[in-house]
């Protein structure tokens, strides 16, 4: 009668970036602190004024509900109060993500990006290549994969500047002398990024807002998709900041204190 072999534990092998090498690592299960206070909350604002300009702005381009009474507009003022609510979510918009901008730079590793870096764009082909099925040598990454933030780079930092240009100029026009201390002459410039008149300022408007819409369901189906396959808590992780990785002992404790300053 032999001997049962004996099963040992591998360590975790790391790959680098260019898939040239690797490495072992000892790790456990544990919570790691990846989401930030300020980036939990820029989030949730943010998809809740997303939301708001998205209803909002659909009714304001095609009202799909009138005054239960028939009368002047001026005494239901629907459109009116409409517009008020789409203008005050464009604010907080606007503000929320000059906020989530200077996290960029101030907050934790994983809320930085820097797309200016080689190594970004070549773990961003090898993810590309890993959701297509094709070999690849895509790295696990506890934040956002260099694909993922290169869709965030697009759509809410390009989109969202494009979404702001011509909303604030369609939101001071036609009076952009007379506006805010002159800040409405700047804006008087936008008409010409983006074709030189009111309506392709506003067809520009429509069509960006359509691809956040598009960008919302992806973002979904892509977090639940990661939750499931992953098993590490990507959905609970942007209400608590925490993940379920394999990480070392030491880095463990350290992650543990800083999110109890942080949260």
């Amino acid at each position: 009668m032999s001997n049962p072999k004996k099963v040992t534990q591998k360590p975790d092998t790391a790959f680098d970036p260019s898939g040239l090498s690797t490495k072992k690592e000892n790790k456990k299960l544990g919570k790691l602190y990846v989401w930030e206070l300020p980036v939990r909350i820029f989030h949730w604002l943010n998809a809740l004024a997303i939301v708001v300009l998205m209803i909002t702005g659909i009714f304001i381009g095609k009202p799909f509900v009138s005054a239960s009474i028939q009368e002047e507009a001026s005494f239901s003022f629907l459109m009116g109060w409409v517009r008020y609510i789409h203008f005050f979510a464009a604010f907080v918009f606007s503000g929320n993500l000059l906020v989530r901008l200077y996290w960029v730079y101030k907050g934790n590793s994983y809320a930085t990006s820097n797309p200016f870096k080689k190594i970004f764009w070549v773990e961003a082909w090898e993810t590309v290549k890993y959701y297509l099925f094709l070999p690849n040598k895509k790295t696990h990454t506890i934040g956002h994969n260099t694909l993922a933030q290169f869709s965030y780079w697009v759509f809410i930092g390009l989109g969202s500047i494009v979404m702001m240009l011509t909303g604030y100029y369609m939101y001071f026009e036609p009076q952009f002398d007379s506006s805010f201390w002159g800040i409405g002459a700047f804006f008087s410039y936008v008409g010409i990024l983006f074709g030189g008149d009111s309506f392709s300022v506003r067809s520009w408007h429509h069509i960006v807002s359509w691809g956040f819409m598009i960008f919302i369901v992806v973002h979904i189906y892509m977090s639940f998709r990661e939750d499931w396959l992953s098993r590490n808590g990507t959905l609970s992780s942007i209400v608590t900041g925490y993940k379920t990785e394999k990480v070392h002992e030491n880095q463990k404790k350290e992650n543990h204190s800083e999110g109890d300053k942080s949260a």
